[in-house]
C-alpha cells in the first residue's frame, strides 16, 4: 500500500522536458533514417545489392530497437521502476534468423543494426561543436 502512495506522490514531469525529449527522439529517428539511406547507397555502390539489402534489414531492425528503447525510457519513472531487457530480444532474434537463413549475411546485418549508434555519435559531435545559433 505504501508503494502505491509513494508512486502517486512523485511529481509529474513538466511538459517542457517531455516535449524536449520527444523532439530529441524525433531528431534521432530522422538522423538514423538519413544515415541509413546514405550508407545503403554506398554499400550498394561499392559491394552489391544483396549485401546492401542485408545492411538495410539490420538498419531497419536498429530503428525498431531505437523506438522500443525510447518508449521504455519514456515510461521510466511514470509506469516502470526499471528499464526492461525486452528490446534485446529484437537483436537476438535478428541474429538467430540471420544465422539460420542461408541468404542472409550476419556481418552486414549486424553493422546495419549498429547504424543507430552512428546517429548517437553524430548527435554528440553536433552538440559539442560551438554554434552561433546558441
Amino acid at each position: 500500500m505504501s508503494e502505491i502512495s509513494e508512486q502517486n506522490s512523485l511529481p509529474a514531469e513538466p511538459n517542457d522536458s517531455m516535449q524536449e525529449y520527444y523532439q530529441l527522439q524525433q531528431e534521432l529517428l530522422v538522423t538514423t533514417v538519413i544515415l541509413t539511406g546514405i550508407i545503403f547507397i554506398c554499400v550498394w555502390y561499392f559491394y552489391s545489392l544483396s549485401i546492401a539489402l542485408n545492411y538495410l534489414l539490420g538498419a531497419c531492425t536498429g530503428v525498431v530497437y531505437l523506438k522500443v528503447l525510447a518508449r521504455n525510457v519514456g515510461q521510466f519513472g511514470r509506469e516502470k521502476s526499471q528499464i526492461g531487457k525486452s528490446q534485446l530480444v529484437i537483436f537476438v532474434g535478428l541474429i538467430i534468423v540471420a544465422t539460420q537463413w542461408k541468404q542472409l549475411q550476419v556481418l552486414p546485418i549486424f553493422l546495419g543494426f549498429l547504424t543507430y549508434k552512428g546517429t548517437l555519435i553524430v548527435y554528440m559531435l553536433r552538440t559539442l561543436m560551438p554554434s552561433n545559433s546558441r
